[in-house]
């Protein structure tokens, strides 16, 4: 036998006897991470029975070999007891060990998401400015602004109101007027916003007066606050 036949059956031998439970030829090769080939791990196992060391078990087609429990020195119940309360404290210590972990893992996982000392004060000096220059910016601003009365401010809102309400009117009378042209115009609505001169502005000045003439154009101009929708139809029949 070689030597590395020989550190093969060393191999496959330690580690039933360190397992203590059956295995296939194919297991006992996966398991031992493909150091040694199949057919070596195979023709080992196929020796060591043949020795009398391992057992072996034929089911259908495959075999599964075990540690000869010869190997072993017999316990006597005294024994089973006391490792079997090793096992129950193993485990229990185990499971406290586990708890341990997760609970390390949790807190690291947290720890990763905050922010070190160095970054923490950069943020601080960071925010500290921004706020000294926000408020060096209000200050100037409430110095050259005229603060108005809750009165004021009472007739702004019912006056917006107001326009809001106008606004949606003028839009409504608008869109019935398109609307009415479109049961009778060939082509899309879209050409004929284009054909209509249709045009939305922002920032114009309001306008309140709806002007119609009978063969020339149309104009109706639709706003709130700071945004107005101009609407031209020119040279268009409105009957």
């Amino acid at each position: 036998m070689s030597k590395k036949d020989s550190e093969a059956v060393s191999a496959v031998l330690s580690y039933l006897r360190d397992q203590n439970r059956p295995y296939s030829a194919g297991d006992v090769f996966s398991n031992l991470h493909k150091k040694y080939g199949k057919t070596a791990v195979t023709r080992c196992m196929e020796q060591l029975a043949a020795d009398g060391k391992i057992k072996e078990k034929t089911y259908g087609k495959q075999k599964v070999y075990v540690i000869n429990q010869g190997e072993f020195e017999e316990v006597d119940d005294e024994e089973l007891k006391r490792l079997d309360g090793m096992v129950t404290e193993l485990g229990k210590e185990l499971q406290q060990l586990q708890s341990e972990c997760k609970m390390q893992e949790n807190e690291l996982k947290t720890l990763a998401t905050v922010l070190t000392t160095q970054e923490a004060n950069s943020r601080l000096k960071q925010f500290t400015n921004e706020c000294e220059s926000m408020n060096s910016r209000l200050e100037g601003i409430k110095s050259k602004s005229k603060n108005i009365t809750p009165e004021e401010k009472e007739k702004i809102c019912k006056e917006h109101t107001a326009t809001v309400k106008e606004w949606r009117k003028r839009k409504r009378m608008v869109m019935d007027v398109v609307n009415s042209i479109m049961e009778g115009y060939p082509k899309s609505k879209k050409q004929l916003f284009v054909s209509l001169v249709f045009d939305v502005h922002f920032c114009v000045p309001p306008r309140h007066d709806l002007v119609i003439q009978g063969h020339c154009q149309c104009v109706c101009m639709l706003f709130c606050q700071s945004v107005c929708l101009f609407v031209c139809l020119s040279n268009t029949y409105i009957l």
